[in-house]
């Protein structure tokens, strides 16, 4: 179908990103799947091809472009080649837009360059063993010290994405009692440095999917966090967190989006090559219905895709709009490729395959950034229902 999304830096962009997956990750991807980690040195990788300045402002040492669409791409190629990028997504589309909006001048020329170059990845730690999404119910604390010049930290954080490799995580911990009126009161962000005494990694958490990329817990005992690492104002961190849900949102959908196409891709590509009583898989009409249904859906996905990407980067990307791209995108990509992989037989099942692996990959996008329950009812709200 006809797009107008990108035009030609995008393209570019792509080429030379493509060119890199081609000879950086395809390689040695297997090994890193093994491993259950992309190593450290490839963060250093994406930095030097400037990847993670994008949108960093220029005098920090970015290219000071205010779009996603160069993200955009970057889910289709990854998708495209059946491979992901370690945990380093969390650092751009997670923990940057936190750092633009609530960093002082001074935390952004601490923070920025080498969060540029790839120097130092950084996380975002919400998630607590026990409370799941409901973010309000946190436990973890930060109180400050008695003479002012620093915050104690105390608890504990689960399913951090790119917890094991990270030098700096954006922390939530409560500074203040939520109040009768307001359970999500109290909550205060804060960039804590993973070298500090007191912070620890703990278990590599062995996922479904998404093998490649480092998920962890985190724990904290009396770990000593500068005042000057505060992010924001004290108390306000959890309308913080509401604000950057759409670009998030936006992020899982177009991910969704583009491994469903590459699902397409994947399985016209097998049927097209797997012979079964004399001839080509491709040549049945099942196989024809099948896989021009699965077209269907992906070009309605891509159009839902890309609308949010204009949506976004105009800044008019509703928190229902966002939902809805979200839900759409996600369901879209749960149906596809399992359809797809149907294609693949037993052949499908096998890690060796890409299908396989896009099929354990998919399936958390229906329930991270919020699950598709939570989604609908945004949606519904939005209605008025």
């Amino acid at each position: 179908m006809r797009r107008t999304v990108f035009n030609e830096d995008h393209e570019a962009f792509r080429e030379t990103i493509r060119d890199f997956i081609e000879a950086e990750v395809v390689p040695v991807y297997d090994e890193w799947f093994a491993a259950g980690q992309a190593p450290r040195d490839f963060y250093y990788k994406l930095g030097e091809l400037g990847i993670f300045g994008i949108s960093v402002p220029e005098e920090f040492g970015g290219a000071g472009m205010d779009t996603h669409k160069f993200e955009a791409v970057l889910y289709e190629e990854t998708a495209r080649a059946g491979v992901q990028f370690g945990g380093s997504g969390v650092h751009v589309l997670l923990a940057l837009p936190y750092l633009k909006m609530l960093a002082t001048d001074e935390q952004k020329k601490r923070y920025l360059p080498k969060f540029a170059t790839g120097e130092e990845m950084w996380a975002i730690a919400m998630t607590e063993p026990g409370t799941g999404s409901d973010l309000a119910g946190m436990k973890t604390t930060a109180k400050l010290s008695e003479d002012g010049t620093h915050y104690v930290l105390n608890g504990a954080k689960t399913f951090i994405t790119g917890g094991v490799h990270a030098d700096k995580v954006i922390v939530c911990a409560r500074t203040a009692a939520p109040t009768a009126e307001d359970r999500r009161h109290g909550i205060s962000l804060f960039a804590v440095d993973t070298r500090s005494e007191g912070y620890s990694v703990g278990r590599k958490l062995d996922k479904l999917g998404l093998k490649t990329s480092d998920t962890a817990e985190l724990a904290f005992v009396d770990v000593k966090v500068p005042v000057e690492d505060l992010l924001g104002e004290e108390n306000k961190g959890f309308s913080y967190l509401g604000h950057n849900l759409a670009s998030e949102r936006w992020g899982i959908a177009y991910g969704a989006y583009a491994q469903a196409a590459a699902a397409v891709r994947f399985a016209k590509q097998y049927v097209q090559e797997r012979t079964v009583f004399g001839k080509p898989v491709a040549h049945f009409q099942n196989t024809k219905f099948e896989l021009a249904a699965c077209q269907a859906e992906v070009d309605a996905a891509q159009a839902v895709a890309d609308r949010a990407t204009e949506a976004l980067d105009a800044g008019e990307l509703t928190p229902a709009e966002a939902a809805s791209a979200k839900l759409f995108c996600t369901e879209v990509a749960h149906r596809v490729i399992d359809r797809c992989l149907q294609l693949h037989g037993g052949y499908g099942y096998m890690n060796e395959y890409p299908i396989a692996r896009l099929y354990a990959d998919n399936r958390v996008n229906r329930i991270y950034g919020g699950t598709s329950e939570i989604m609908k009812t945004i949606i519904a709200k939005d209605m008025g229902l």
